[in-house]
């Protein structure tokens, strides 16, 4: 894996994001959080989720601690709430992909999960992981939303380059 394909995963990742979040902000509140058939609970549930887990592993990955918790969507009543700490962890993220290179990506990363138990995951593995985990919830939430009738269309890859003209 190069640092450059690397970059063009995680600006996909946050195109596709945006996208959720601006359909997202026509729901009323309480459908926002209200319980729903999803892997995490509510919309809000899920979309902390794969906040959370962004945060988590560059915790592990730039600075080597692990967390022993996922973020409590508690924390983030509203979805400005939840916009306002995805903007900071996404300026984040792409500061600390930024100053990786390709020997950085192929080293492994020892760190520990959120249960206690140790691991070791070679970096890009992780980072490209963290991508793919936010695909398969996003897609949970895009369909939701558009069973809510508030669809926000189609969030693949393909489409991401076509706009970028690539």
């Amino acid at each position: 894996m190069n640092v450059s394909d690397l970059l063009t995963m995680y600006e996909y990742n946050y195109w596709a994001n945006r996208k959720i979040l601006r359909v997202a902000a026509d729901l009323p509140p309480e459908q926002f959080v209200a319980p729903q058939d999803l892997s995490w609970g509510s919309i809000r549930d899920v979309l902390v989720h794969i906040m959370g887990a962004e945060w988590v592993w560059r915790m592990r990955c730039q600075e080597h601690r692990s967390p022993s918790a996922m973020l409590d969507p508690a924390q983030f009543p509203t979805l400005d709430a939840l916009t306002s700490r995805w903007n900071e962890e996404e300026a984040a993220m792409r500061a600390y992909l930024e100053s990786l290179n390709e020997t950085a990506l192929a080293q492994p990363l020892a760190y520990v999960s959120t249960g206690g138990r140790p691991f070791s995951s070679t970096l890009w593995h992780i980072l490209l992981h963290v991508v793919n985990h936010g695909t398969q919830h996003r897609a949970e939430v895009a369909h939701l939303l558009t069973q809510l009738g508030h669809s926000p269309g189609d969030i693949d890859m393909i489409l991401f380059s076509r706009e970028r003209g690539e």
